[in-house]
């Protein structure tokens, strides 16, 4: 399962309107796509909701993932891609959680000051994680709401170029957004015609995200190739653990969390790492992501 984390801890930089597009877009390609939304606003899920509603997004579904303290969605059979959804002011053991199963970083960032040092910040911090560091989780960097025409862009990647971060281009301000957002769709759903600036804007960020996809899969072969060779000849293989019991968590009817999804307790088990630590039973954000990603890796 091939999982695409959106981050910045600094609020209102687009990373709902990154998140939902990058769904759009595999759910368009054909693929199975989740979109998990950890956010506590859950803005995703309530435009999934709408998505729902929205005839030009026929044929091309998203499956919302609700994650909250008591309950979380039980992946259907078949998600190949996730995207995920954080919340602001995201770091230490709740960063960690998120880079310890993500393939991949998307780190929207607007132009002013404070965004970009916030984006600077994040970006130092999580190559101090082994999985950043040593490049199998990549990380990447879009200008939101910029116009290519005007000073802001421009300086937008000089301060990329100097600070040598990955920078894929970005996406400018224009009410195309600001409907699909109102209407559950991406651009991706539109005409090509009549987005077709916004969506030249959007051709590198896909490629990289392809690119890593693609390398993140190749890995995974090596690695599983590589525990094949290693495994001890002629060892009995272990016994299959008891298949763990769903109860299922009961759903207020109506709501964005719970419209259109299935809930149950999270079960499955959770790597371990010293880089993260919980308080006792695992509350907050970093619990949240905790019980997510356990339900990703059991369930394959």
């Amino acid at each position: 399962m091939r999982v695409v984390a959106v981050i910045n801890r600094k609020g209102g930089s687009g990373k709902s309107t990154l998140a939902t597009h990058l769904a759009g877009y595999c759910a368009r390609q054909g693929l199975k796509v989740m979109l998990g939304d950890v956010d506590r606003q859950q803005s995703s899920l309530a435009w999934l909701k709408r998505r729902a509603e929205q005839p030009v997004a026929q044929g091309a579904p998203v499956v919302g993932w609700a994650v909250d303290p008591r309950s979380v969605l039980r992946p259907p059979a078949g998600i190949s891609h996730v995207v995920i959804d954080t919340p602001g002011g995201l770091r230490d053991s709740e960063l960690a959680r998120v880079v310890m199963y993500a393939d991949m970083i998307v780190m929207p960032v607007c132009h002013s000051l404070f965004d970009r040092e916030s984006a600077a910040a994040c970006y130092d911090e999580l190559h101090t994680l082994p999985r950043v560091a040593s490049g199998r989780c990549k990380v990447a960097m879009v200008g939101m709401r910029l116009d290519a025409r005007t000073k802001a862009a421009e300086q937008m990647v000089e301060w990329a170029a100097q600070a040598n971060f990955p920078y894929l281009g970005a996406l400018r301000e224009t009410q195309a957004y600001v409907r699909c957002v109102e209407q559950g769709a991406t651009l991706f759903d539109l005409p090509p015609a009549k987005v077709e600036a916004d969506l030249a804007q959007w051709k590198p960020i896909l490629a990289w995200v392809e690119k890593a996809w693609q390398e993140a899969a190749k890995a995974d072969v090596v690695a599983r190739a590589a525990a094949r060779m290693t495994a001890p000849q002629g060892a009995m293989p272990a016994a299959a653990a008891p298949a763990a019991v769903v109860r299922a968590a009961p759903a207020r009817a109506g709501t964005a969390v719970t419209r259109g999804v299935q809930t149950g307790d999270p079960f499955g088990n959770r790597p371990t790492s010293p880089l993260i630590k919980v308080s006792s039973g695992e509350r907050g954000i970093a619990g949240r992501i905790g019980r997510l990603f356990g339900v990703f890796k059991s369930s394959g």
